[in-house]
């Protein structure tokens, strides 16, 4: 059938398209036993049961799943899928789904293979600066490494594995098994020797047999300007050592900021709360204001409001990836004095006399209104 005439895979499997992977397991089992050839006597059943069998073939798979979301049929063929009979399944074949739904197969499992190391985590506090301007920390962390006493095998020099007696090098347990499809060989890891085929009689004095050893060591992070915060590094292959010959996994360095005393990073900008007593901002004043990158002088204009803001380019975090740096955002606060000496408590009321007593209620650009505008919010 082409790619025009094939009926859709969630209507052959009779599920909704937001069917979840047991849904789909489900239908597949209720599907297959009854239009399987073996107990089917209709003429169309080996049809039909091929049909049902690439359906699920495709929809178990998360990535072919997708794109028979979006692209129907021609996105499978054009992505390489070519569905054909019981054999020919792009992705584990016809033996893995019967082994996947009904718990046996028609061929030989494998033995045992080179297994990947774990990943592992890390978390590192950094200062704020050190998320600014980035650093180098050393770090110290246990792991699990390859045995160099026995290099790994598990066994004691001097010693070899010898041939597993349980499964006879295989690696492999075979069992025939009957159902309701016929004569099946139901294959498992063999328990003794975790499919290795060998086993070890003298185990290794210093890893006992598992070919790793718990060791500590002292790694050197390299922090790169402009992390944030909860970003992670990846240290490829430091992570557990693997197992069977396999790679170890890789470490990840997590980065938790410390929160600063006085900047709140905002992107790539740094703001800064700043208070200014009323004569500053009535009458404007040149301050001495803190950056990360040193002491810096600020004009601070006459007739500032409460929630004015200042930006000080080129003071802020620089691009992670990229070039150039962020600005400081200044915002500054009118602090109102709580507690005043009768001197000026005097003056406060000589000038207000001046100012009088009116009121005037505040406009639609308000403080909040300001501080956003000046955030880029």
């Amino acid at each position: 059938m082409d790619g025009q005439t094939r009926r859709d895979y969630y209507e052959i499997l009779g599920v909704s398209r937001e069917a979840s992977a047991e849904e789909l397991r489900r239908a597949f089992r209720t599907k297959a036993r009854s239009c399987h050839p073996d107990v089917c006597q209709e003429p169309d059943a080996e049809e039909r049961f091929k049909e049902v069998s690439e359906a699920y073939e495709v929809l178990r798979d998360s990535e072919r799943r997708s794109i028979y979301d979006r692209y129907g049929h021609a996105g499978l063929e054009q992505g390489g899928f070519r569905p054909g009979g019981m054999g020919d399944f792009g992705f584990g074949g016809f033996a893995d789904i019967f082994e996947d739904i009904f718990g046996f197969g028609t061929r030989g499992a494998p033995g045992a293979s080179p297994h990947r190391g774990a990943d592992l985590r890390f978390d590192l506090e950094i200062s704020f600066e050190d998320a600014v301007f980035g650093a180098e920390h050393e770090i110290e962390l246990s792991r699990p490494e390859s045995c160099t006493h026995c290099g790994g095998s598990g066994a004691e020099p001097g010693t070899s594995p010898v041939r597993c007696p349980e499964c006879g090098g295989s690696g492999q347990i075979r069992r025939a098994q009957q159902s309701i499809f016929g004569s099946f060989v139901n294959v498992t890891t063999c328990p003794r020797c975790q499919g290795r085929g060998e086993v070890v009689n003298t185990p290794c004095s210093e890893c006992h047999g598992t070919q790793r050893v718990e060791r500590t060591r002292r790694l050197v992070v390299d922090i790169p300007a402009g992390v944030e915060d909860g970003m992670r590094i990846r240290l490829a292959g430091e992570g557990e050592a693997g197992t069977y010959g396999g790679p170890a996994g890789n470490l990840y360095v997590v980065l938790p900021v410390k929160p600063h005393q006085f900047f709140h990073r905002r992107y790539n900008d740094i703001i800064l709360s700043l208070n200014v007593n009323i004569v500053q901002a009535t009458l404007g004043d040149e301050v001495t204001v803190p950056t990360v990158d040193g002491e810096e002088r600020l004009v601070i204009p006459s007739g500032t409001q409460a929630g004015s803001s200042f930006r000080m380019r080129g003071h802020g975090v620089p691009a992670l990836r990229g070039s150039g740096r962020g600005d400081q955002i200044v915002i500054v606060n009118v602090a109102v004095p709580t507690r005043v000496t009768p001197e000026q408590r005097e003056l406060f009321e000589l000038l207000g006399k001046t100012l009088g007593h009116e009121v005037q209620p505040q406009g639609q650009r308000g403080f909040l209104e300001r501080i956003k505008e000046a955030l880029g919010i």
